[in-house]
């Protein structure tokens, strides 16, 4: 597999066909965790309408409905005329007290059992990696976790730190893993400001991050996949500290 087919993974899964159900509301929540994920950058434009609908599965009338959606959200700006279209918006940071707003309204055991999830499908992820990805194809990875090292406001450390989960699905070549990781960190992605503020703990990650990377490069799917399992569940274990502080 090259390079640039594992660079472009986690896009690709962005723009892949959504499910059927509520088609509204998946395009909306599909291209609003991409964004809040860093997966599309800030001012990037997007395909247009009927290329994309295409991409989606759903039709230009769906499609626009999300569009507006995402704009009412702040997520994506429209500009009319020569050079228009649609483009990403990237959000602000959310407030300390929002976001303890919201973790307030998970339960510790809910918090638990987001972290048992997450740790498999990362877990899986890593073993499917160290086993099915050359050495030169990690790039994607190795720049997030240097972009995550050198970060300094929460708000991008979050990003990064779940920017990794997914590329590291997509390296793992599955499609459907990589889906799941982006919809997980539109569940506790954001959380993760709230942990993420502490330099020690940032560069802790850093070097867990960095570990799971050699592991993977080295072809140990055990060891990549207990790693990558350790470094989520510490995650959670912070996050539920926090929840039991309020």
């Amino acid at each position: 597999m090259r390079q640039h087919e594992i660079d472009g993974g986690a896009r690709k899964a962005v723009f892949s066909p959504v499910d059927n159900r509520a088609r509204v509301d998946a395009v909306v929540r599909r291209i609003g965790d991409a964004i809040e994920l860093g997966l599309l950058a800030d001012g990037e434009q997007l395909p247009g309408e009927t290329e994309l609908a295409g991409q989606l599965g759903v039709s230009t009338v769906t499609l626009r409905e999300a569009l507006m959606a995402l704009r009412q959200q702040g997520l994506v700006t429209t500009r009319r005329g020569r050079g228009g279209g649609s483009f990403v918006s990237l959000p602000e940071v959310p407030a300390d007290d929002r976001l303890k707003a919201r973790l307030r309204g998970w339960s510790t055991d809910e918090l638990r059992d987001l972290g048992d999830h997450w740790a498999a499908l990362s877990g899986a992820a890593a073993r499917l990696a160290a086993d099915r990805t050359e050495p030169e194809e990690l790039d994607p990875l190795r720049r997030t976790t240097e972009d995550l090292a050198q970060a300094v406001d929460a708000g991008a450390r979050s990003r990064l730190y779940g920017r990794f989960h997914v590329e590291l699905a997509a390296a793992a070549q599955s499609a459907r893993l990589t889906r799941e990781q982006v919809a997980l960190q539109s569940e506790v992605g954001a959380l993760l400001c709230l942990v993420l503020a502490d330099d020690a703990y940032r560069e802790e990650v850093a070097e867990r991050h960095r570990a799971v990377i050699s592991a993977v490069q080295d072809g140990a799917h055990e060891s990549a996949g207990t790693l990558a399992e350790r470094c989520v569940r510490d995650a959670t274990a912070r996050l539920v500290a926090v929840r039991l502080s309020l």
